[in-house]
């Protein structure tokens, strides 16, 4: 397998896996909580940057019913087209998410689920510095990271016949790259899946 453009194996892994992906992982029911819980934390009528934004269900779509202004970005041209379609009220970028550049204090939250695990670890620390600066003091941060560090492909990603690639550090290098980024940490959750699983952060800026 030929890794030496790892974005480009996310990119298409997603291109070929979108619709297969939602259905494996349940995308009109997960994420209930998490998503009530971010409401609670976001004003009325606020901003959402939704990086890694996928098809745009749920978050996109139960965020922008709730009425907030939700800007989506992800690498894959098929998740984008196929978040446009989904969720018409909201805004969606294609564009890859260590690039793509917003004005300082542009979002009262920015979102991130299982978008940085793709993202060589290099480049995870700068992008964590922008998306603070994109946030309004007071902004939240709600990330999905790796929980143990890890680097690695599959060949066959959900029966695609595509390639998949990832790339993450353990929580306790997270969590660090958080607060050297500016924000606070205000909550670290396992989340197991599998034989193995994730961490969730909740983060604020100050």
């Amino acid at each position: 397998m030929d890794i030496s453009d790892p974005k480009d194996l996310v990119r298409r892994g997603y291109d070929a896996a979108s619709a297969r992906y939602d259905e494996a992982y349940g995308a009109e029911t997960k994420y209930r909580s998490l998503l009530g819980d971010l409401r609670r934390r976001i004003p009325a009528g606020g901003t959402v940057l939704d990086l890694g934004c996928g098809s745009g269900v749920p978050v996109a779509r139960t965020l922008a019913a709730a009425g907030y202004r939700v800007v989506g970005v992800d690498i894959s041209a098929v998740q984008i087209r196929r978040a446009r379609e989904r969720v018409p009220g909201a805004e969606f970028l294609h564009a890859d998410a260590t690039t793509v550049r917003f004005a300082p204090a542009s979002f009262d939250a920015v979102v991130s689920l299982y978008a940085l695990i793709h993202i060589p670890l290099a480049e995870q620390p700068p992008l964590l510095r922008r998306a603070a600066e994109w946030l309004r003091p007071g902004g939240c941060f709600v990330a999905t990271t790796g929980h143990g560090e890890w680097t690695g492909t599959e060949e066959d990603w959900l029966g695609s016949g595509a390639p998949m690639w990832w790339s993450h550090a353990d929580a306790a290098t997270n969590r660090e790259w958080l607060e050297q980024a500016g924000l606070t940490v205000e909550q670290q959750e396992y989340v197991p899946e599998g034989d193995s699983g994730h961490t969730l952060f909740r983060a604020r800026r100050p």
